[in-house]
C-alpha cells in the first residue's frame, strides 16, 4: 500500500474516538507521578470540547530548573495526554541542534543513550531532541509512568556521569544538509501528503526546519479534524522519512481547536 492510500484511508470507515487530555503531569527529579485513573481503570474523564492529540514542540522554559545547579544531572518528566508517551527534559544538551528517532532497538546500534533506554523492558521507541527525550512504552494499558520514568531517569544519569558520547557519530556525519532536507520534505509534501488529503480538503504545509527537526501545519480539512494525530503519526511520518531518513522530530503546530470545517 503507498502512501497516499494510506494517507486516504485514514479518512475512510469508521474512526475510533480520540482520547480526550487532561492535564499533564509534571515529575521533579523522578519522585512523583501522578494517575489520574477511575475505578473503570480509565485514564481520564471526558472532557468538552475534544482536544485533539498532535505532537507539539516541547516548551522549555528558562527557568524549568533551579540556577546554579549545572554540575547535577536535572531531569523533569511530563507524561503525555494519551499517557504512552513520557517526554523526559534535562538541564543540559543530549544531541545539540539535532534530533533522532530511534523506532527499535536494532536502529540503536553505536548510540550509547537509546540503547540504554532499549535495555529497559517497556521501551518500545525513543525520539532524542536536543535535551529532551520522548520515550514510547510497549505497554499501553498501564497509566502509571513512575516505575519506567524512575528507571529511564537513573540509566541517563548513569550515562551522562560516566561521560563519553550519546549518539553515534555515524548519524552525525551522514546528516544531510537543511537545504537537502527541505527540498526531500517539499517533495514530500507535493507528491504525496498533499494528495492524500486534498480529497477531504487538507493541506499540509512545510512551517521550519531547525537542523533536521520539522515543524509542519495542517489547515483545510486537516485543521480541527479528529483524525488529525493519525494523520500525522500513520501518513505523514511514513512518507517524510521514506524521503529524508535522517529527519527526527516531526512537529505540529496547528491550531486544531480553530478549525472551521474539519472532515471529523
Amino acid at each position: 500500500m503507498n502512501i497516499i492510500t494510506k494517507i486516504k484511508n485514514i479518512f475512510s470507515g469508521e474512526v475510533a474516538d480520540v482520547e480526550k487530555l487532561s492535564q499533564d503531569d509534571v515529575v521533579d527529579d523522578m519522585k512523583t507521578i501522578s494517575s489520574e485513573v477511575d475505578e473503570n481503570n480509565k485514564p481520564f474523564s471526558e472532557p468538552e470540547p475534544v482536544i485533539r492529540k498532535v505532537m507539539r514542540v516541547p516548551a522549555l522554559s528558562d527557568d524549568i530548573f533551579p540556577p546554579n545547579d549545572e554540575n547535577k544531572v536535572l531531569i523533569k518528566a511530563q507524561p503525555s495526554g494519551s499517557r504512552d508517551q513520557c517526554l523526559f527534559m534535562l538541564n543540559r544538551p543530549l544531541f545539540e541542534g539535532h534530533s533522532w528517532w530511534f523506532p527499535d532497538f536494532e536502529s540503536a546500534e553505536s548510540s550509547p543513550l537509546a540503547e540504554r533506554l532499549f535495555s529497559l523492558d517497556d521501551v518500545a521507541s525513543v525520539l532524542v531532541n536536543e535535551s529532551t527525550i520522548t520515550v514510547t512504552r510497549k505497554d499501553k494499558n498501564i497509566y502509571d509512568w513512575k516505575p519506567l520514568a524512575s528507571e529511564v531517569g537513573i540509566a541517563l544519569r548513569e550515562l551522562i556521569i560516566e561521560g563519553g558520547e550519546l549518539i553515534s557519530k555515524k548519524i552525525i556525519s551522514e546528516m544531510p544538509s537543511q537545504d537537502e532536507i527541505q527540498e526531500g520534505i517539499q517533495k514530500a509534501i507535493n507528491e504525496e501528503v498533499n494528495p492524500g488529503v486534498a480529497g477531504h480538503g487538507g493541506l499540509i504545509t512545510l512551517e521550519k526546519i531547525k537542523g533536521n527537526t520539522i515543524t509542519i501545519k495542517m489547515g483545510g480539512g486537516c485543521q480541527g479534524c479528529s483524525s488529525a494525530d493519525l494523520t500525522l503519526k500513520e501518513g505523514i511520518h511514513g512518507s517524510f522519512r521514506k524521503f529524508v531518513p535522517q529527519i527526527g522530530a516531526i512537529f505540529d503546530e496547528t491550531d486544531h481547536a480553530a478549525g472551521l470545517n474539519p472532515y471529523f
